[in-house]
């Protein structure tokens, strides 16, 4: 079997475990588990918190003691593990420390799945796109898995577990740990790298335009968190319809659409419109499709517009990395990267679910959400972020390669 063909199916394993819990844990914690927004706006928020720190376990472990391969297996096993117990679990507290304990061994996997594929990949800069769109693939196949899983408990009740969606992440989570050892031997680098080394990109903050661009940036990640915390719940609402069996399968529309946006229109998009016009049509696609939450129906229109998450996700956030690449000088550029991403996907993502968690319980009487006012707050800020970024960001030129 191929280098690639190995890592493709690492990347198709590791959104397999992810979007198989995912997407549809909201819906499981309030409507099986009866936890409130505020709770499972916190569980949520553990994975974001585990990013910032996995620095400290993933990159230090790989670069300095254990070959990555060998790191993720074990990560992914006992991670696998842990999981299977939390599918039994019901109480809060207990879910808190179960989903704490696996996001810290989850996030790891992330960073070294992709150091290894830039690792093994003769030409990363021509085939990691290609192998990292096997994740995204992998994270439609976990929607549609649990969709199948669920259906087939209703002829085989054995199958039919309360925490079905744990259980089977789980189930995935310690078959991509075995399939980690076939991976390319990635012995640690020895030297190492700074944990914190993000820290040496604070300087780029002196600069108004990125601190415009950095802030922006945050508080549109804190409202894609509305979406991912709150979006299942309010398709399994009475006012929408969509069954909690079939939720998953019907969510993975968001992510057929991000193929289509990053294979097909970022290429044409980004380089005819520039940085500024592409992310602005990337955050106004978010004020539209709450927009359309906010009106509450016909069910097929609040369906359909899960395709924008494509827009918004690979416009504004897969471009603003590519942004940072661009302005960062060479120096400090893998630091600028590791800042932003603290940004999006550390703090905004886990202060975003807290908020939007809290305000669903503001929202909420009874057993009842007021869906169209909880989904106001998240339309009118993005629509001012976008506002704001088109009337004070300013694009800067890329910084010129050194030379040779």
């Amino acid at each position: 079997m191929s280098v690639k063909t190995r890592l493709g199916i690492m990347m198709f394993l590791e959104y397999l475990i992810w979007g198989a819990w995912a997407p549809v844990l909201t819906d499981y914690l309030q409507n099986t588990l009866h936890f409130s927004g505020a709770q499972y706006g916190f569980i949520m928020g553990l994975l974001p918190i585990a990013t910032i720190i996995a620095p400290l376990i993933g990159g230090q472990l790989a670069d300095r003691w254990f070959a990555s391969e060998r790191l993720i297996a074990f990560l992914q096993i006992i991670g696998g593990v842990i999981l299977l117990l939390g599918a039994a679990v019901q109480s809060y507290g207990t879910m808190v420390w179960i989903m704490l304990v696996y996001c810290i061994l989850y996030a790891p996997t992330l960073a070294l799945t992709n150091s290894i594929a830039f690792m093994n990949l003769q030409n990363s800069e021509k085939d990691f796109g290609k192998i990292r769109v096997w994740g995204s693939i992998g994270w439609i196949a976990a929607g549609w898995s649990l969709v199948g899983w669920r259906l087939l408990a209703k002829t085989m009740p054995a199958l039919a577990i309360r925490g079905d969606l744990l259980f089977l992440a789980g189930i995935f989570s310690i078959i991509m740990g075995l399939q980690s050892f076939t991976l390319p031997h990635t012995p640690p680098r020895k030297e190492g790298t700074h944990p914190w080394a993000f820290l040496e990109a604070l300087k780029m903050l002196k600069d108004k335009d990125f601190l415009i661009f950095t802030l922006i940036s945050f508080v549109v990640a804190t409202e894609l968190q509305f979406y991912y915390v709150l979006t299942a719940p309010f398709l399994t609402s009475p006012k929408i319809g969509v069954a909690s069996a079939s939720v998953s399968g019907v969510m993975t529309i968001a992510q057929i659409a991000e193929i289509f946006v990053m294979a097909f229109l970022l290429p044409k998009v980004l380089p005819k419109n520039g940085i500024k016009k592409t992310m602005t049509l990337g955050i106004l696609a978010w004020p539209l499709r709450y927009i359309i939450f906010v009106i509450g129906g016909p069910p097929w229109l609040i369906i359909a517009s899960l395709s924008l998450h494509g827009f918004c996700y690979v416009f504004f956030f897969t471009v603003a990395f590519i942004y940072v690449d661009m302005i960062a000088p060479a120096d400090i550029r893998a630091s600028a990267q590791s800042l932003i991403s603290v940004v999006i996907l550390g703090i905004g993502s886990f202060l975003g679910s807290i908020f939007s968690g809290w305000i669903r319980d503001q929202f909420t009487a009874g057993e009842t959400t007021n869906y169209r006012n909880v989904f106001l707050v998240p339309m009118v800020l993005t629509l001012l972020c976008a506002v704001l970024f088109v009337s004070l960001f300013r694009e800067k030129k890329a910084v010129a390669a050194p030379q040779a």
